[in-house]
């Protein structure tokens, strides 16, 4: 077992990002300009020299420097104590993680919640995030203290599977799941448990409540707020789903798919999960049938007839095996456990299409309005941001400016307690955004309760539900009401400009166009495009931001299981900053299109046709094409299905398959953050862009009682973001001494 010293020295090294063999090789060379040295530490960087990079830091050049690298100067000698600090608290926070999980597993064995195990589990996970991750860990996995806590927590979670303790079980297996997510040793038993959960949720929602409430007792909580049964009826929910849906569906995506012919397994997989309904106890409660024990051995037995003769077929099976297979489990039902037709093929549905991969599904006719909210970045509501507050009441966040919801005064921290008259007490967030949306036109009353002089006064707002804009395009710092009021600007004096893209909705490419703009007027030198926690979006908003940057130019080529290319995408804008030195942040958030944009403009930068550079940590891997049908049946619903998948210019495929150990997009430079400075980031971001409103539109407090997201890089705590603003005011020193330079040799007239 390698000693305290060693694993802390090794945390250090490992901390600042793997060199590569090139950049082991590179030696800084001694500089006499600030412009000479700025050039080395973006070149450096580029290279992923993490450790030449605290050496210049160190060795800023001592000759007197021009006023304008004053700020360069600071900038860099704050971003190396910042470097430095971050190991000593790593190295602190290590040891004593380490202590507390010595502590947890010793308090385990008089456990019967498995929540000192699930405890010991999280600090785990904090070590290995310590270490730089799952890859960088490998050796602590032989530590005999951690190794004893995955055996404990393995052993425990298959007890209460086999219980029927389904929460703790899933506990448990997720946080396994989290530790070994590189070979997904667990993802099987985290699918199998949320499949199960996810039917108790849907089918007997009180009764899911009762498993929470009774957890958070166990865990000396607080009790959850008496269950609420308002648009929580499984009934509305399966609305319009019939056989010729499902059979369709598997049909198409059996076929589809891109790996290849499926059919088989997904109908295999699809009496897997009805086998998996009927064997869970707690959906007697919906479902009678289930209560008896022979008539549901007997429903169980035919599921299992049914797989033999799948598996005894030979060759590829056709429309009509999927619509005999369907038949005969609906058949199978109403002579035995007579589940309702809807949630049979509910649940035979999501269990085929979990047998191709994890995003080809289903759009069940209910889930309809909310795919299409995420994709296009509007929905039709009445504008208000809502989360649970510590009693788990609905919150207002903020109302959203120019909203029916802000106009008629709904305001930040109204408590939401009726919605048409009936009581939110016990919604959860989904319950709340079902019922508060709806058709455009259509009429909501909220009632809610909001504090006036030390009292608590209840109000009614009848509000009119209409198309609700969300701006995926934000900057540095709010400025005013509009939201698309900014600061554009994270270091005014260098122009250093800042733009963050949460994702990318039909308006991202105007909306970026137009803060670019701004930016260009008020003197833009040097860009920081933050994609970081964007899950992704649509793929033209995608080619069409990469051509702010390449105006021309392959940005993606997809293709097929094989490696035969079935298409490609080219960028057609405008470049307009293609003259700007650009930082990319990225991180485990950084998924679909926004590892599309950054690789591409990675790729091209590494060609020398953009002075760019990668910063953060190796995105999310997910680089697969999803084709969306509508599905001409009653109630409308769609099939969405892998059916492609991406590279980038260079070639390099993006998508994480089974068994790979490299996917996604790697920075150039790794900027390895501690847990809690990611912590205290999301929030300082989160509550920084939020400005609450008065039903006139104005603020409702001056912008400087908000939180200042310059918190971020003064006080150490966003390392990705000061990284990235020090090379590019180094880049922008750089680049005026070059031009200075070359006026002073410029023969006069």
């Amino acid at each position: 077992m390698p000693t305290l010293q060693s694993v802390r020295l090794l945390a250090a090294a490992l901390a600042v990002g793997a060199a590569s063999a090139g950049a082991l090789a590179f030696q800084p060379q001694a500089t006499e300009t600030v412009a000479d040295w700025s050039t080395q530490l973006w070149e450096t960087a580029k290279g992923g020299d993490s450790s030449s990079i605290e050496r210049l830091l160190r060795d800023f050049p001592g000759m007197d420097t021009p006023v304008a690298a004053d700020s360069l100067k600071s900038a860099a000698a704050r971003y190396e104590e910042n470097l430095v600090k971050r190991e000593t608290d790593r190295n602190a926070r290590f040891d004593e993680v380490r202590g507390e999980l010595t502590t947890k597993l010793g308090e385990a064995v008089a456990d019967p919640h498995g929540f000192k195990l699930g405890q010991a589990l999280v600090q785990v996970m904090e070590l290995v995030e310590l270490r730089g991750g799952t890859l960088a860990a490998a050796d602590l996995f032989a530590d005999p203290l951690i190794a004893d806590a995955i055996k404990q927590a393995d052993a425990q979670a298959r007890d209460a599977e086999s219980k029927g303790e389904w929460m703790k079980a899933s506990e448990l297996f997720y946080r396994l799941h989290v530790l070994f997510d590189i070979d997904q040793r667990y993802k099987g038993d985290i699918d199998r448990l949320s499949r199960r959960l996810s039917m108790i949720r849907l089918y007997t929602p009180e009764h899911y409540w009762e498993l929470r409430n009774q957890r958070r007792l166990d865990a000396e909580e607080s009790a959850l707020p008496p269950y609420n049964a308002m648009g929580d009826s499984y009934q509305e929910k399966l609305d319009g789903i019939d056989a010729w849906l499902v059979q369709k569906s598997i049909e198409v995506a059996g076929t589809k798919h891109v790996d290849g012919e499926a059919v088989r397994q997904m109908l295999l997989d699809g009496l897997e999960s009805v086998e998996t309904m009927a064997t869970t106890a707690e959906l007697a409660q919906a479902f009678p049938g289930l209560g008896d024990r022979m008539t549901r051995e007997a429903f169980v037995a035919h599921l299992q007839d049914q797989r033999k003769k799948l598996e005894a077929k030979n060759g590829e099976l056709s429309a009509r095996d999927i619509r005999s297979t369907i038949t005969a489990v609906l058949d199978d039902s109403a002579s035995t456990v007579r589940i309702p037709s809807e949630a049979l093929l509910h649940e035979f549905g999501n269990g085929a299409m979990g047998a191709l991969d994890d995003y080809s599904v289903i759009i069940w006719p209910d889930e309809v309005r909310r795919f299409e909210r995420n994709t296009r970045g509007e929905f039709v509501g009445v504008g208000v941001q809502i989360q649970h507050d510590e009693l788990m009441r609905i919150k207002v966040v903020t109302p959203l400016e120019g909203t029916p919801a802000q106009r008629a005064g709904v305001r930040s921290d109204d408590i939401i307690t009726k919605v048409n008259g009936e009581s939110t007490a016990g919604f959860t967030l989904d319950q709340a955004v079902d019922v508060i949306t709806g058709p455009a036109g259509t009429r909501v009353n909220l009632t809610v309760e909001r504090a006036k002089d030390d009292q608590t006064v209840e109000q009614d707002f009848t509000l009119v539900r209409s198309p609700i804009k969300l701006r995926s395009v934000k900057g540095w710092k709010r400025e005013g009401a509009s939201e698309d009021d900014w600061d554009w600007f994270v270091d005014s004096k260098s122009g250093i400009g800042y733009v963050r893209l949460t994702q990318f909705t039909e308006n991202t490419s105007d909306d970026l166009r137009s803060a670019v703009a701004q930016m260009r007027r008020a003197g833009l030198n040097g860009l920081i495009l933050d994609l970081r926690f964007n899950p992704g979006g649509l793929l033209d908003q995608a080619v069409a931001v990469v051509g702010e940057f390449v105006p021309t130019g392959v940005v993606v080529t997809t293709e097929n299981a094989d490696g035969v290319r079935t298409g490609v995408e080219r960028a057609n804008g405008t470049g307009e900053l293609s003259d700007i030195p650009l930082a990319i942040l990225v991180n485990e958030g950084s998924a679909s299109a926004s590892e599309i944009v950054s690789g591409a403009l990675q790729d091209y930068a590494s060609q020398g046709k953009l002075d760019a550079i990668v910063i953060g940590k190796r995105s999310f891997g997910k680089g697969s094409v999803q084709n969306a049908w509508p599905l001409p049946t009653t109630a409308q619903s769609m099939l969405k299905v892998t059916t492609q998948y991406y590279r980038l210019p260079a070639g390099r495929l993006i998508h994480r398959r089974p068994g790979m150990t490299q996917w996604g997009i790697e920075p150039d430079l790794t900027v390895d953050m501690l847990p809690s400075q990611n912590e205290q980031a999301i929030t300082i971001r989160r509550d920084a862009d939020v400005l609450p409103l008065d039903e006139n539109g104005n603020l409702a407090q001056a912008p400087t009682a908000q939180v200042n997201p310059d918190d971020l890089i003064q006080k150490g705590i966003d390392l990705q973001l000061e990284a990235a603003v020090v090379l590019l005011k180094g880049r922008t020193v750089a680049s005026d001494e070059g031009k200075t330079a070359s006026r002073e040799t410029e023969p006069g007239a």
